[in-house]
């Protein structure tokens, strides 16, 4: 006579089964190695090229990805413009007027839509183009993972609250990191992409007039073209890293040692608190920090992306199918 399956078969089947669907909707380096084999040197040219023209725009797009994954997850959600039936993110606070480099992604989508039509994501252009601007920029290589699918909605809200302000101190900030499954480690590291890219002078006026934790002579330089008063210069820019600004290296480390951080935040991860010892170890070691950084970049890549049947493959990263 049959037996039923004993209790204790009957969960391991049940954890088996847990596991294996959970596996199958994992991020892999080799997602589109068989459906579209040119993915990678298809993204690079386009970003290489935008590169070429305009160096900040590497900066931007690496921008772009940390916005995207830190609302929602790295869905893509970022590249949506608004809709009848929502408010996107482009208008959040963090992003009006700052966000940029949304053509370039048109660009490298158009270019892969050629390749291998309704197979990448936005979510992964975008995954891919970070990494590629941070090597073309001197940095980092990693093999970034993929797999991820697009959001059919955004948050204006959720971008106002879910990105980190440059007037948020070290609590706040290893806080909303911890939030993410970030470490305090992996907030340090990604804050280095403050090794190139610029600001601008609204979110830097009150540092340079309010606080003393500032080298004097960059101070003094920075108010040459921002101005005291709110409304006046708001957009005029500075670069993040006034030494290398275009170059992916550990010199914002050593301008948080030296007191020369642009940002309230930057400057926070360098002031007598519990994050100053991993900043000297990056000013001083440079391949450290690279390493580091690529570990945060998957980390942060992994955060909460959509898989399997969940939201779409997007043909125009702007709107949804």
């Amino acid at each position: 006579m049959a037996s039923f399956p004993s209790c204790k078969a009957a969960i391991t089947l049940a954890i088996l089964l847990v596991f294996l669907s959970s596996s199958s909707a994992q991020l892999s380096t080799d997602f589109y190695s068989k459906s579209c084999p040119n993915l990678f040197d298809t993204v690079k040219s386009v970003v290489h090229s935008a590169i070429q023209n305009e160096a900040r725009m590497g900066a931007s797009l690496l921008r772009l990805f940390f916005h995207d994954c830190f609302v929602n997850g790295c869905d893509g959600s970022i590249l949506l413009d608004d809709t009848s039936s929502f408010t996107g993110e482009k208008g959040a606070v963090p992003n009006r007027n700052s966000a940029r480099g949304f053509d370039v992604v048109d660009q490298i989508k158009s270019a892969v839509e050629k390749a291998c039509p309704g197979v990448v994501s936005c979510a992964d252009v975008l995954a891919i183009a970070a990494r590629d601007s941070v090597v073309i920029l001197g940095g980092p290589d990693w093999n970034v993972k993929l797999g991820r699918r697009d959001a059919r909605t955004a948050s204006r809200a959720a971008a106002n609250n879910g990105i980190p302000a440059p007037t948020s101190n070290l609590n706040a900030l290893i806080s909303r990191f911890s939030a993410l499954g970030l470490s305090t480690k992996d907030l340090v590291a990604l804050s280095g992409s403050h090794t190139i890219g610029q600001a601008r002078c609204t979110s830097f006026r009150a540092r340079i007039y309010n606080e003393s934790n500032l080298d004097s002579s960059l101070a003094q330089t920075r108010k040459g073209n921002c101005p005291r008063a709110t409304g006046v210069g708001d957009n005029n820019l500075a670069p993040l890293d006034v030494q290398t600004p275009t170059n992916f290296d550990n010199s914002y480390f050593k301008n948080l040692v030296s007191r020369r951080g642009l940002l309230h935040s930057d400057q926070q991860l360098f002031n007598g608190g519990t994050t100053d010892s991993i900043v000297r170890t990056y000013s001083n070691d440079p391949n450290t920090f690279k390493s580091d950084f690529a570990a945060a970049m998957l980390k942060m890549g992994d955060i909460r992306p959509l898989t399997g049947s969940n939201g779409e493959v997007r043909k125009n990263c702007r709107r949804v199918n």
